[in-house]
This record gives C-alpha cells, sequence and structure tokens, in this order.
C-alpha cells in the first residue's frame, strides 16, 4: 500500500502544481477556465485518495501524529508531497 501511496502522493503533488501554476494563472490572465474545470476534478479527487491513503497507512505502519500531521499538511503546500516521498517515503 505504500508504493500506491507514493503514486498518489507524487501524482497529486504534480496535479496541485498544473492546477496553481498553470491552470489558474490562465484563467486569470487570459480569461479561460477550460484548464481549471479539466484538473479540478482529477486533482480533488486525488487528493481525497491522498488524505485516505494516508490515514490507512497511519495505522498500518505505526506512525506517531506528528509525523501524520507533516504528511496531511504537505498536500496543501506547493511541491509538498515530493518532501514527504523523499523524506518518509522512501526505503
Amino acid at each position: 500500500m505504500k508504493k500506491i501511496f507514493r503514486i498518489v502522493s507524487v501524482l497529486e503533488g504534480v496535479s496541485y502544481l498544473l492546477l496553481l501554476f498553470i491552470a489558474t494563472p490562465i484563467k486569470y490572465l487570459a480569461g479561460n477556465e477550460m484548464f481549471v474545470k479539466m484538473l479540478g476534478m482529477p486533482h480533488g479527487i486525488l487528493f481525497l485518495v491522498y488524505v485516505v491513503l494516508a490515514v490507512m497507512l497511519k495505522f498500518e505502519l505505526k506512525w506517531e501524529t506528528k509525523k501524520f500531521l507533516i504528511i496531511l499538511v504537505a498536500s496543501i503546500i506547493p511541491f509538498g508531497t515530493f518532501y514527504i516521498d523523499k523524506k518518509y517515503l522512501r526505503d
């Protein structure tokens, strides 16, 4: 399950960066909402899967609360999931 979480973590991070740094500027600078609509739903689903898998792994891997909270907060910080992958998920 940890491998699946790593994959979801990277996908969630990429979708967040695309939404934040490409789709949102296009929406506000060019007035084109197409990219936000196209990337918003997949990012939302990946975010929810990330949180659910993090909760499941907390119990499976017996993460302490501090580590678990850092992993959750990282999902809302740009590039945060990549840091989590490097620091906590690689063996």
